[in-house]
């Protein structure tokens, strides 16, 4: 297991799901963990849960300045920040490009894309000032082609996509380990807002396909450590049964 301790996490996305595992996986390998979402009340209670290393920063990641506060906060209570997961994520709207709310469509851009610009600009040049720093942003098949009725979805992970190449490119040589993590289809909220969609392919799965929430949480714990170098600048996919094997998820 990867040690973390003396390490300082920021998750986003952190009430639940995916983020949620990870905040819990993190914690117990040891790290202080700042866990940003819009659900207060649901991160009060996960933050408590986890304890004294844990601290809930209840945030609209979309909205620059508040997103900058709750860093700052989390700097200021926790300590420089070492790891930096990009996790969430909304899949709304989903629907016709044509019959498409612009607000809506611009706001899951603002979420799943411009966010996780903004908390790279904001935690990495102080990573760089301190030698060095792990950046995991969580992305999707859906970044790799066209999904029907999901525009902002597969346009917005797309441009996080290549905003790990780009962090890998030009920041490889100031110590900033960057990856990106497809987790596949995931039992968490987002499935069941897919589900209720009946629309494309991915509506009709069965709810047994999907992977459990702690197998990308333990995934991205395991590329916080020297065994996932070699896939720096890179996305990981854990529909890759060798990735799944590496990780230990499956013999």
């Amino acid at each position: 297991m990867i040690n973390l301790t003396g390490k300082t996490a920021l998750i986003t996305g952190a009430s639940r799901g995916i983020g949620a595992q990870t905040a819990r996986i993190f914690a117990d390998a040891g790290a202080k963990v700042a866990l940003l979402a819009r659900s207060a009340q649901e991160l009060e209670a996960l933050a408590q849960d986890i304890g004294p290393n844990a601290l809930a920063l209840p945030c609209d990641i979309s909205d620059s300045a508040a997103l900058e506060v709750a860093v700052n906060t989390a700097r200021k209570t926790l300590g420089p920040i070492d790891i930096l997961v990009n996790n969430a994520g909304v899949i709304h709207p989903i629907g016709k490009m044509i019959d498409m709310d612009v607000e809506e469509w611009s706001k899951a851009i603002e979420i799943n894309l411009k966010a996780v610009f903004g908390a790279m600009r904001l935690i990495v040049p102080d990573m760089v000032a301190r030698g060095g720093g792990t950046v995991l942003s969580v992305s999707s098949g859906a970044a790799h082609g066209p999904v029907e009725g999901w525009s902002a979805y597969c346009t917005s992970k797309a441009g996080a996509a290549m905003l790990t190449r780009m962090l890998d490119l030009e920041e490889r040589a100031n110590g900033i380990r960057v990856l990106g993590l497809s987790p596949g289809t995931v039992a968490t909220e987002m499935q069941r807002e897919i589900k209720a969609s009946g629309i494309n392919a991915v509506s009709q799965l069965d709810w047994s396909t999907h992977i459990p929430a702690d197998w990308p949480a333990k995934a991205l714990l395991w590329m916080c450590g020297p065994d996932a170098d070699a896939f720096r600048g890179q996305e990981i996919s854990l529909r890759d049964e060798t990735i799944r094997r590496l990780i230990g998820l499956t013999t």
